[in-house]
């Protein structure tokens, strides 16, 4: 395998990562080093019970209290509405270069094809195009933030 990957060749990798559920793919090779975390998570370990204590009930003491079930903790909801993810791990940038406009603001109508973002990845800078139409809503990365395949990064109206 060579040292340069193209977009689609990592594209190929994640979706293999995310469609067989592996938890992470490590390529190492000479000059590069590829990780690729799937959303898989290692299983939860299945607590064992432990075995009884025979012990004498003290005189007049409280009944054991049962343990209150743990809350769940709620996941930050997606984002309403139509939105561009990311279609590569890397790190985000709204402009060509810190000096340029950024390529897309609240507000700005956008065709399918237009360039709205880039996302680095291994030192490549890879043009995102917009794959519908609509006006940006909302940017939801802040610029040099590093982004993971299928986030989302633009809400459009």
């Amino acid at each position: 395998m060579g040292k340069e990957f193209s977009v689609e060749h990592m594209k190929e990798l994640m979706e293999s990562v995310h469609r067989n559920q592996i938890g992470e793919l490590l390529l190492e090779g000479e000059g590069f080093r590829l990780r690729i975390r799937g959303s898989v998570s290692a299983p939860a370990p299945v607590p064992q019970p432990l075995p009884p204590i025979p012990m004498a009930p003290a005189a007049g003491a409280p009944a054991p209290v049962p343990a209150a079930e743990p809350t769940p903790v709620a996941e930050a909801p997606a984002p309403a509405g139509r939105v561009i993810t990311s279609p590569i791990v890397g790190t985000f940038y709204s402009a060509a270069s810190p000096d340029a406009e950024p390529f897309v603001r609240p507000g700005q109508a956008v065709k399918t094809g237009d360039t709205v973002f880039i996302v680095e990845s291994m030192k490549v800078m890879n043009e995102v195009p917009a794959d519908q139409d609509g006006i940006v809503a909302e940017v939801l990365v802040r610029d040099g933030d590093p982004v993971e395949y299928g986030q989302p990064v633009l809400r459009l109206e």
